[in-house]
């Protein structure tokens, strides 16, 4: 079995893969103050709940944008599986082309999901991941990484509308009934809701634009499946293309 962890700067997703299949999947939240031994408590809860053995898991891969919890996570592995875990970084084998200006910028989950998307799709494709910042990834006919695009996450955009004036609250991240809300939090509702719909819509339109051709464009991520049915231009939705891509990614370096 492979361990498959993709720490994200709010959530961490593990995974669970016996050879192709992703038999479980679990997401915990990213504490940057937590020990290997206090991650490896929970992880061990979360096998013994689905009845597996340390000893059956004898690989891991970690993809990481938080760090200092990545040595953690290393350790983790050490302790638990006995196992040097792969990282996904500089001198790994992805299989893809970064066209990056500077390629060592552009972040692992980035590189991971571009990875699964292409091997899944082909090209020339888009990839839309809705996490704590929302990335838009362009990858070529011929599977080159090209780029892409960079915006707040909905979430950090509510936080910033409460942490940032006197009299906005704290609230839930839901399709409102209609554009025109008519009360303090049905309004922000559709401002951040409407809003983010159509910043999504255009940065994919523009994307695409450049492309030259159809491109097929793919949701994951946190808030995709709330968001995603309400964007005509995202043609599928795929939950777990991290863990897909860190499986793929863990097969070319055996």
């Amino acid at each position: 079995m492979l361990l498959a962890v993709d720490i994200g700067n709010t959530n961490t997703a593990l995974g669970i893969f016996l050879e192709k299949k992703l038999i479980e999947d679990w997401k915990i939240r990213t504490e940057r103050e937590r020990t290997s031994d206090e991650y490896a408590l929970t992880l061990l809860s979360l096998l013994n709940s689905s009845g597996i053995e340390t000893a059956e898991i004898k690989s891991a891969i970690i993809s990481s944008v938080v760090p200092p919890l990545t040595p953690v996570f290393q350790n983790l592995c050490q302790k638990l599986f006995k196992l040097k875990p792969l990282v996904v970084g500089p001198g790994l084998k992805t299989g893809m082309s970064i066209l990056y200006d500077n390629p060592l910028e552009v972040g692992a989950d980035r590189v991971v999901v571009a990875v699964a998307a292409f091997e899944k799709y082909g090209g020339p494709c888009v990839v839309v991941d809705f996490g704590t910042a929302t990335t838009f990834d362009a990858i070529s006919s011929q599977g080159e990484y090209l780029g892409g695009a960079i915006a707040p996450g909905i979430q950090i955009s509510a936080e910033a509308l409460f942490l940032k004036t006197a009299k906005l609250p704290r609230i839930e991240i839901r399709k409102p009934k209609k554009a025109i809300g008519r009360s303090t939090v049905a309004s922000m509702q559709s401002g951040l809701f409407f809003g983010y719909v159509g910043l999504i819509s255009n940065i994919i339109r523009k994307i695409k634009a450049e492309l030259g051709r159809k491109a097929k464009v793919i949701s994951t991520g946190g808030f995709a499946a709330q968001i995603s049915p309400e964007i005509k231009s995202i043609d599928v939705h795929e939950p777990h293309l991290t863990l897909e891509g860190l499986r793929i990614i863990q097969e070319r370096n055996q």
